[in-house]
């Protein structure tokens, strides 16, 4: 077959990926000249633990699998399967962490309640104060600014795949084939749109009545820390953020420990990782409502900061890039992406919220299945 692909971030990467695995020709375009939006605006996780039971775990451990084997043919993506703690700072933290490694599927996710020690021997840079840590061994990491480019030369090196940047497609001909900006058309025998953030123009088009919204966050990042830190860290709030950790224990907490207010304001979360050059991706915000500012907002950045402070012990390197950046999210929570035919021959896939980096090779694999690539 030959495949067209629109779009190089994360999703479209991974079905260009897919499609070329299976002996197949691909075309890949993308609008810029190489993918700018959430796909390297991210933390470059691989979030395993926090995913609803169901399709959504299913995926990201199908994902995660799939993350491994991909590293072994392109080590470049700087896959690290380094697992991730969710620091317990409150007793009210502590018992949804000891209620959910209680549950049947804790074996599933790896989940292991640590208490101090355990927490600050599987990360003894963690030196602040805390009563233990919520393990996720499943959880890992890539290179967010380099994979995609990584992946393309890989894919370039088979002789069977296209990289087309700085070509935005205009219109959808017939049932096999896309108009360019440049007004050259590339057809084939499947189309499939990862337009990502990118809802307006044609999507809405040929999709009017798309359940997907679009969501802004912001990240930072440090200059090189002289340690290395070997685990991904979140914080308490996280349970707040990820479906996995709903129940009555979380209910307590969030009767008992509100959010601080910058938090809630901001609908926040800390997360922190650590890049292979040493420096630290420290984030993040969630914005809902449109219109979007146009500028970053510093009170987010000084309170996660701040945290990250605390539970480093140590003050955090030099504050060297700050960033914005959008994706499109499912409005059905149970959803893992929104995949749909928008025409014969042509399917959307769009949607996967926050969760993009972590599922795309999975939600790839699973669109290569269901159009029987």
């Amino acid at each position: 077959m030959r495949v067209i692909v629109v779009g190089a971030g994360a999703l479209g990467t991974m079905h260009a990926w897919h499609a070329v695995q299976r002996g197949h020709e691909v075309v890949h375009l993308e609008r810029e000249e190489q993918a700018r939006g959430a796909s390297v605006r991210n933390f470059g996780l691989v979030w395993v633990g926090g995913r609803a039971e169901g399709p959504d775990l299913d995926t990201a451990l199908r994902a995660r699998q799939l993350w491994q084997g991909i590293a072994e043919q392109v080590p470049e993506v700087g896959f690290r399967p380094s697992g991730s703690l969710t620091v317990l700072r409150t007793e009210a933290e502590h018992a949804v962490a000891a209620e959910v490694a209680a549950r049947p599927d804790a074996a599933v996710r790896g989940w292991e309640l640590l208490d101090e020690a355990e927490a600050r021997k599987a990360n003894p840079v963690l030196r602040g104060d805390l009563l233990g840590a919520l393990w996720s061994p499943h959880d890992a990491q890539v290179e967010p600014r380099v994979t995609q480019r990584a992946l393309q030369a890989h894919l370039r090196a088979s002789g069977r795949y296209t990289f087309l940047g700085g070509r935005e497609v205009r219109e959808v001909v017939g049932e096999n084939a896309v108009r360019d900006d440049r007004g050259e058309l590339h057809s084939g025998d499947a189309v499939v749109l990862c337009t990502g953030a990118a809802l307006g123009g044609l999507v809405r088009e040929l999709a009017p009545e798309l359940p997907v919204r679009r969501v802004r966050l912001q990240m930072m990042q440090t200059e090189p820390l002289d340690e290395l830190l070997p685990t991904s860290v979140a914080d308490g709030d996280s349970f707040r953020y990820y479906p996995a950790y709903a129940g009555g224990a979380l209910d307590a907490l969030n009767a008992a420990q509100p959010q601080h207010e910058t938090a809630a304001a901001h609908r926040m979360q800390l997360l922190l990782v650590q890049r292979a050059d040493g420096s630290l991706t420290i984030g993040d915000t969630h914005e809902y409502d449109q219109p979007f500012g146009f500028d970053v907002v510093e009170d987010p950045y000084a309170y996660l900061a701040a945290l990250a402070e605390d539970l480093l012990g140590r003050p955090l390197p030099r504050i060297r890039r700050r960033w914005a950046g959008v994706y499109a999210q499912c409005l059905d929570p149970t959803a893992v992406v929104h995949r749909e035919r928008v025409r014969a021959g042509v399917w959307l896939v769009t949607g996967p919220g926050g969760r993009g980096m972590t599922c795309s090779p999975a939600i790839g694999e699973a669109t290569a299945n269901e159009l029987e690539w």
